[in-house]
Order: structure tokens, then sequence, then C-alpha cells
């Protein structure tokens, strides 16, 4: 599920506006560097080449409606479970991919959210929703 990019896809291409200063050191650090090293900067050229790269953005960190996130929703979703209930590893799986699918906007998850809730709505509406969590246990 991780995506491999490159950092130098999150910098900005625009060209540095560098003081004097900046052009001086950029010099000195271009004389020192050795010639086999310099191929690179030779090769996309000397004005593209910026010595002095901005940072990057910080990582977006993705939050639902409530301001939590996936680490937050599933940490508080177990604590609010008994504690003498045993969740298999496929359990904790699926709450864990519930969390992602809704933080992510996944139109599967917002299904399975969307269906869930109705049918939790439908079990109350019919005043079964005692008898469907005894028949969970």
């Amino acid at each position: 599920m991780s995506l491999n990019i490159p950092a130098s896809m999150y910098r900005d291409s625009t060209q540095p506006d560098l003081t004097q200063e900046q052009e001086l050191l950029k010099l000195d650090l271009y004389n020192k560097i050795a010639p086999r090293r310099r191929k690179f900067i030779d090769r996309i050229g000397y004005a593209n080449w910026d010595p002095f790269p901005k940072p990057n953005d910080p990582m977006e960190i993705r939050k639902d409606v409530s301001q939590r996130t996936t680490q937050e929703l599933i940490r508080d979703f177990f604590h609010s479970r008994p504690k003498d209930e045993t969740q298999s590893n496929a359990y904790r799986q699926a709450a864990l991919e519930m969390a992602l699918g809704i933080i992510n906007r996944d139109e599967k998850f917002l299904g399975y959210f969307d269906f869930t809730m109705w049918y939790y709505e439908l079990l109350q509406r019919e005043d079964l929703l005692e008898a469907a969590q005894k028949a969970r246990m």
C-alpha cells in the first residue's frame, strides 16, 4: 500500500533567486567538488543546479470528520470493546482497513459504512438489535 515517491518530486522546481553571497558560495562549492562528481551538475547545467534546496513540505496527515487519525480511531475503537472480548487477526485487520478506507474516502469502504449504518437502523427499527448482538456471541 505504500508508494515509493522520490523526495525530489515534492520540491518546488522554480529557479531560486540567489543573493550575491549565495552565488559566491555556489561557485565555491562547485569548485570544491571533485571533477568526477561535477559531471552531474554539468549534465543538468550549472545554472539549473540548486545546492540550497528548499525542505520538503511536511506529509499531510489525514483525519476524519472527528479530527482523528487512523491510529487514533483504531486505538479508541479497541479501547471501547469489552475487556474480556478477544479479537482474531482477521477482525483487527478488518477494523484497520475500514478506518483507512473511511479516512481515505475510498468508495468501497464508504459503501460498507453506509450499508452498516442502514442495517443498524433497520435492526433498531424492527427491535432486533439485541437479538443480533446475542447471535454474535
